[in-house]
């Protein structure tokens, strides 16, 4: 499949190309500048292709933070209507999962973000039998501390362990390691896109997890 991949769910403004069997890939962590540097970053990864020529779009859903997913959503939504595509909402924080067990010996990781007033989005994804990155459990959001994981072993990624340096000893036991990856790349999103359903633009709902966030100030 032809698919494009975006990710601004996070500090990083990350884009992906698979075209035919050829995957690129376009990665910058600039904290607050993905209005100015997304466009810009498509435009430069379709090299002259036309979004028709597309299959689909694979957005990374989320969490994080508010603000960054809601331009993801706005530009991925445009494309999406003007080509008369479909958008294949995939989990931000799997997207890292994937990524750390792909160069791991663990088959469990943990994945926390910040998700500001001393809280954390926390997500525990597997390896299955195929070698396939699954969601272990569902994600959730959290206050810093003591988090309720039922598995030992788990390889630990994500931003919020540096921003809360006391989420590790707190959480130690089940903790194999840390891994130096924080946020998502949209080339990890593409991983992920088979197992995940396609719907119209106008049908997504970005994972916000607190609902607070969404809602209209009176």
């Amino acid at each position: 499949m032809n698919l494009l991949a975006i990710d601004t769910s996070s500090n990083a403004c990350s884009v992906a190309l698979q075209f035919d069997r050829d995957v690129t890939e376009k990665h910058v962590v600039e904290p607050r500048e993905h209005t100015r540097l997304l466009m810009p970053m498509i435009t430069e990864i379709l090299a002259g292709r036309a979004p028709a020529e597309l299959d689909a779009i694979v957005l990374g859903n989320g969490p994080g933070s508010f603000i960054g997913m809601r331009i993801g959503a706005s530009v991925a939504q445009g494309i999406a209507h003007a080509a008369g595509l479909e958008i294949i909402p995939v989990s931000s924080m799997a997207a890292v999962a994937s990524e750390v067990l792909a160069g791991a010996d663990e088959d469990r990781a943990i994945v926390a973000q910040d998700a500001r007033m001393s809280e954390v989005y926390v997500g525990v994804y597997r390896r299955n039998e195929a070698g396939a990155v699954v969601h272990d459990g569902d994600e959730y959001i959290h206050v810093v501390g003591s988090l309720p994981l039922q598995s030992n072993g788990l390889l630990a990624a994500g931003g919020a362990w540096k921003r809360y340096p006391e989420l590790l000893p707190a959480n130690n036991a089940k903790i194999s390691g840390l891994s130096s990856i924080e946020y998502p790349r949209a080339y990890f999103l593409l991983t992920l896109a088979d197992a995940a359903g396609a719907l119209p633009p106008d049908q997504l709902v970005p994972a916000y997890l607190r609902s607070k966030v969404a809602e209209r100030p009176a």
